[in-house]
């Protein structure tokens, strides 16, 4: 084992203190592959729906990789995924910005508060002196989403992981950091890891239960099947970070091509 799975077995024993030699390693599910994201278009430019337009660009806001949904993909996350995000649309995203910015070109001045509120939230969590340590409200984080919103759903039981995650963010507030130095803080840093994660986690579930299909690994065993008709077409959300509710809206899929040379090609359900 040594010889021919050495990193297994390194890994095994420096994270998991297991010998494989004499021991199992322990399994635990993990994040393999984000679908979905920041909505852009193909040059990378973030893009957000104001008045009814859905293409409405966010200016000099930009986003690639798995951070982003260019929407080429059709929720599934097999096949050449991370190629195409990072290959071809970062060299879109580095293509626009040589067209879009201006050598020597004056910038807008700072408002003289820009920064005050990234600075605000560090400090609320760096001195966050609640009940709570954050390794727990993580731990119930992780639980209640592997439980409820799994590969595998049903609506009552994402129904229940909403009722779940909102109790978290009720109880967020309460987190508790020890250490207050500004030194490899991972007390800290996991801390803000946890917030951001918190609220991913609610719009994730919520759009769950709000899609009554299956589609790409979103698999409803109550709506076993993907419904072009109704679904075809992404969830967008906003998360309301006062009251930790989430509103849902959509933006179509465009599934045009840009070329007379290729004709598009229409959906179709994958088989095997």
């Amino acid at each position: 084992l040594h010889e021919r799975l050495p990193g297994i077995s390194d890994t095994a024993r420096i994270f998991a203190g297991v010998d494989v030699t004499k021991q199992p390693i322990p399994v635990l599910p993990t994040c393999h592959y984000n679908m979905g994201g920041i909505p852009t278009n193909y040059h990378g430019e973030v893009v957000t729906k104001v008045n009814g337009n859905p293409d409405e660009i966010v200016p000099g806001l930009m986003a690639v990789g798995e951070a982003a949904c260019v929407s080429v993909h059709g929720a599934n996350r097999l096949g050449s995924n991370s190629l195409i995000d990072l290959v071809v649309f970062g060299r879109a995203v580095g293509l626009r910005c040589g067209e879009k910015l201006q050598a020597n070109a004056s910038q807008r001045s700072l408002a003289k508060d820009a920064g005050d509120d990234h600075l605000a939230r560090f400090d609320k969590f760096r001195n966050a002196s609640g009940g709570t340590p954050t390794a727990e409200l993580r731990e119930r984080m992780q639980r209640d989403m592997q439980d409820t919103c799994a590969v595998y759903r049903t609506g009552p039981v994402l129904a229940e992981g909403v009722e779940r995650m909102a109790r978290v963010w009720a109880d967020a507030p309460d987190v508790r950091v020890t250490d207050r130095s500004l030194i490899w803080n991972t007390d800290l840093v996991e801390t803000l890891e946890f917030d951001n994660l918190l609220a991913q986690a609610v719009v994730t579930v919520e759009g769950a239960l709000n899609r009554t299909e299956s589609r790409g690994a979103h698999a409803r065993e109550d709506f076993p099947d993907r419904d072009d008709v109704n679904w075809m077409k992404h969830t967008l959300a906003w998360l309301d970070m006062k009251t930790g509710k989430a509103r849902i809206d959509y933006r179509p899929v465009h599934s045009n091509t840009m070329t007379n040379e290729v004709e598009p090609i229409p959906p179709k359900k994958r088989v095997y």
